[in-house]
């Protein structure tokens, strides 16, 4: 005998109240086992006399807020850092409609002192932040295609944008049916729309505010077996005004469950760039450089890792003892 439970979690329970919830669904899916066997004697079934059949109504009606704040000092003889880290997420999700809010602010603050304890002690200091609002809406038109618009507004010492914004009406449509998202997708996203950039200083084409046209074109493949998944994203976008100002971007991981306990990932990116139109103009310091406060001119951009993650041991210990745990009290 077969059969299948699903049990789904509020956003806002803790990690003890989904376990002891999934747990009971557990109990009552084995009852149909137990009563093939001779331990149907031994169970006794009762229910809460307080148990209501109201139908549950969502007060909040699918929206989810989520705010979250990082504060972080650090202090040494000649060195002092701040760095601060907010964001804000609203999100509503429906079978028909997805909107999400995303806000994230960052800031830091270095303070570097020369020559401590002496007379001719200097300091230097060096402030980066940047603000990022992004903006989400996608409504469904059928089990293939679904049609929305991306909306961000930027500004970020680091990129040389005093403020930017962008929006793109997009389109898109899984050569699967979304309802299959879950094991397999091919999705093909096309955009097009506006962005203004107003820049903190001049940028090497000799601009301090423009308006320009773009596209994208994102290809989105994923497949998930029971020996791993595979996941490709190609990106490309170019501005109107001249194609040569493109870029075009490929990222791929690959999850392999090799035999039971031992699990591979490989994960990689490579970029060719050539769309820096808010690199800002002038010679780069060696602070700029080293501290990472200025965006540099690139033509590429490579990375990868792998991860291989073997796990053996009795598959019986589910024992929570979070004594001396170091790891942010993540259990």
């Amino acid at each position: 005998m077969n059969d299948t439970l699903v049990y789904t979690s509020s956003p806002d329970l803790t990690s003890t109240i989904i376990r002891e919830k999934r747990t009971n669904m557990l109990k009552m899916g084995l009852m149909r086992y137990v009563a093939k066997t001779p331990l149907f004697n031994e169970i006794d079934i009762s229910h809460n006399e307080d148990l209501e059949s109201d139908e549950v109504i969502d007060r909040w009606n699918n929206w989810v807020f989520e705010l979250s704040t990082e504060p972080d000092y650090e202090s040494e003889e000649a060195n002092k850092e701040l760095d601060l880290r907010n964001s804000i997420n609203i999100s509503k999700i429906t079978p028909g409609i997805k909107l999400e809010i995303e806000i994230d602010q960052f800031y830091n603050r270095e303070k570097f002192i020369e020559n401590v304890n002496t007379d001719s002690a200097s300091s230097s200091v060096y402030v980066t932040g940047a603000t990022f609002v992004d903006n989400l809406f996608v409504r469904s038109l059928g089990d293939h295609w679904s049609a929305g618009f991306k909306w961000r507004l930027v500004s970020s010492t680091g990129e040389n944008f005093n403020f930017r914004t962008e929006f793109l009406p997009s389109v898109e449509y899984d050569i699967f049916p979304y309802s299959e998202a879950t094991h397999r997708q091919l999705r093909i996203l096309y955009g097009a729309g506006y962005q203004y950039n107003n820049y903190i200083d001049s940028t090497v084409y000799n601009k301090l505010k423009e308006n320009l046209w773009l596209q994208t074109l994102n290809v989105a493949f994923q497949v998930q077996k029971k020996w791993g998944s595979i996941n490709l994203l190609l990106i490309g976008s170019n501005y109107f005004h001249d194609f040569s100002k493109n870029r075009l971007e490929l990222n791929s991981s690959v999850n392999i469950r090799i035999f039971k306990g031992l699990s591979l990932e490989i994960n990689g990116g490579i970029a060719h760039i050539n769309d820096q139109l808010n690199l800002k103009k002038g010679g780069i310091s060696e602070a700029e450089r080293l501290l990472q406060l200025r965006e540099l001119a690139t033509r590429y951009r490579v990375e990868g890792g792998i991860e291989i993650t073997y796990t053996f041991g009795s598959i019986y210990n589910n024992i929570v003892n979070p004594r001396f745990s170091s790891s942010n009290f993540h259990y």
